[in-house]
């Protein structure tokens, strides 16, 4: 099984995350951000692997933080489980809809850090949850994870709908890029020898 544990305490958040790459959807999730745990659930469910996430945070300040440090420990934790990445798919893709909303993502398991997000939301909130921070968790994430990500969100005019899109279409585009391809055992998937 591809499973890691990580933990994270600063001055500011005391995060442990944990995932698992072959798992089946399950979540605990308690980061004291209640939209945020919904978005995580959809990671989880649809790429099918299990999460576990406890933080604790300065959510008095706001949730800045917290959002972007728990992207900072699941990008461990990813890096950690995918291992030497030898027979893996590497790419994945993902296009999800939801009524109105529609959203793609795309990313490579390269070993490289980048993230080119486009996404206009309709409006600044989600309830509470500050739509800006969904960059900050993504930025986090790829900076950890070591992936390339390109997230769109093509059209939309409900903000909860495109964020659940863009969450959804990368968890799927995570289990397409981490499964194992059989034609590719044990073999690096660059020409370059290493990832």
């Amino acid at each position: 099984m591809r499973t890691a544990l990580v933990t994270r305490n600063t001055l500011e958040t005391q995060i442990s995350a944990s995932i698992n790459l072959d798992g089946s959807g399950k979540v605990e999730l308690a980061s004291g951000i209640p939209f945020l745990d919904h978005m995580l659930d959809q990671i989880a469910r649809h790429g099918m692997m299990d999460i576990v996430v406890a933080a604790k945070g300065d959510l008095h300040i706001d949730a800045h933080h917290t959002v972007e440090d728990i992207g900072i420990a699941l990008g461990q934790a990813f890096a950690q489980a995918i291992g030497d990445k030898k027979g893996i798919v590497r790419y994945g893709h993902s296009y999800v809809p939801l009524d109105e909303a529609l959203s793609r993502v795309v990313l490579d398991i390269s070993g490289r850090p980048g993230l080119e997000f486009f996404v206009e939301f309709s409006r600044a909130r989600i309830g509470d949850f500050d739509v800006d921070l969904i960059h900050e968790f993504f930025q986090g994430f790829v900076n950890h994870a070591l992936v390339t990500l390109h997230i769109d969100n093509l059209r939309g005019n409900n903000a909860h709908h495109q964020a659940e899109t863009i969450f959804k279409a990368f968890g799927r585009a995570l289990r397409m890029a981490v499964e194992m391809d059989l034609r590719m055992a044990g073999v690096m998937p660059s020409t370059k020898g290493t990832l």
